[in-house]
């Protein structure tokens, strides 16, 4: 059995009680090593078999799967923060199709996630933004048209960018082609609820002058809108002037 398991966005304790109890039953690990914490492989069991994938090919990668299913082998793939954003997990889910190989899924705490718990954020404010994208800009590999920065940025949306923190100044230039300003609140976060996190608070203006000034160029998210300001309106939930299913106006 091969059970693909989100590690979460970094801190060991973030990952999953799930994912956590199948680490510690692993006879073989690949995870990550480019994203992933190694610290979360203390879970594993004397005598684990540990592979790291930013070494190996999609073929190696399904060949020590194949290898460890015919021994009667537990195996887990551990991917960074949650496995089905930028995971690459489909075609290896695929592969283990075509080989009649079994596999579960056990969900992670995803990046951008840990990334608005730094910045104490919320991404969807009322008055602010209903929406959250989540997106990359282009770059060694292609993004389809219709989906570039500069059409993901005319909505206004609140926007999370992964894989672009190396283009700064690229994705400057694309995010001011739509509804961004300026002046529009941006921040760059590296490495999210791990040890050496670092926060940088900024406008779209100053995004790439502020990355290059922090050294950030890897490992790192770029969050971008207005609710990283201060002005929104009162949730209706807690609103006592707000009738809901539960109870009713005071007001």
């Amino acid at each position: 059995m091969v059970h693909f398991v989100g590690a979460g966005p970094g801190a060991p304790d973030l990952i999953t009680l799930r994912g956590a109890e199948l680490l510690k039953r692993a006879d073989v690990i690949i995870y990550a090593g480019s994203l992933v914490n190694p610290a979360l492989l203390a879970y594993a069991k004397e005598g684990c078999r540990v592979y790291n994938s930013a070494e190996m090919t999609l073929e190696q990668v399904i060949a020590v799967l194949e290898d460890a299913e015919r021994g009667g082998l537990e195996s887990v793939r551990l991917h960074t923060g949650d496995p089905s954003v930028y995971g690459a997990i489909r075609e290896q889910m695929d592969a283990l199709d075509c080989l009649g190989i079994p596999y579960d899924d056990t969900p992670g705490v995803s990046s951008f996630c840990g990334a608005a718990a730094s910045l104490r954020a919320e991404y969807t404010l009322p008055g602010v933004s209903q929406s959250v994208i989540i997106t990359r800009v282009a770059g060694r590999t292609p993004v389809p048209e219709a989906e570039s920065v500069a059409e993901m940025a005319r909505h206004g949306a609140s926007m999370v960018l992964f894989l672009s923190a190396g283009m700064l100044d690229k994705l400057q230039a694309e995010l001011l082609k739509g509804a961004y300003t300026e002046n529009t609140p941006a921040a760059i976060v590296y490495k999210a609820t791990w040890p050496e996190e670092k926060v940088v608070r900024c406008t779209v203006g100053t995004l790439a002058e502020s990355g290059a000034r922090e050294g950030i160029r890897k490992t790192a998210l770029v969050l971008v809108g207005d609710f990283l300001g201060a002005a929104y309106e009162r949730s209706k939930l807690y609103d006592p002037a707000f009738t809901t299913e539960f109870r009713e106006a005071t007001q």
